[in-house]
């Protein structure tokens, strides 16, 4: 057996798998996208709870995301319904 008919065999076997991942994945796609969603609304409730006060049960752990929670804040709360930023202090509308 070759090197090119290895290649071949491998690229078959990958197709194939590309395949059956979208056949079963394919369906659930929508519901897979909506839970990483609400996942991301809970974290991001979280963090901004914390920054107001509440505790935050995972505190040590969330303190240094909080750069990267500001740039992902304003399309958060956009999609909450709310126009402007709840939170004055964070500037990003």
């Amino acid at each position: 057996m070759g090197p090119s008919t290895h290649k071949r065999g491998s690229s078959r076997l990958s197709r194939l798998s590309a395949g059956l991942r979208e056949f079963y994945v394919a369906p659930y796609r929508r519901t897979f996208a909506r839970a990483r969603r609400d996942e991301e609304d809970l974290f991001m409730l979280l963090v901004f709870a914390e920054s107001l006060g509440v505790p935050n049960p995972a505190g040590c752990y969330t303190l240094e995301l909080m750069p990267v929670m500001y740039e992902r804040f304003h399309d958060w709360h956009r999609r909450m319904g709310m126009e402007r930023s709840p939170l004055d202090h964070v500037g990003c509308c």
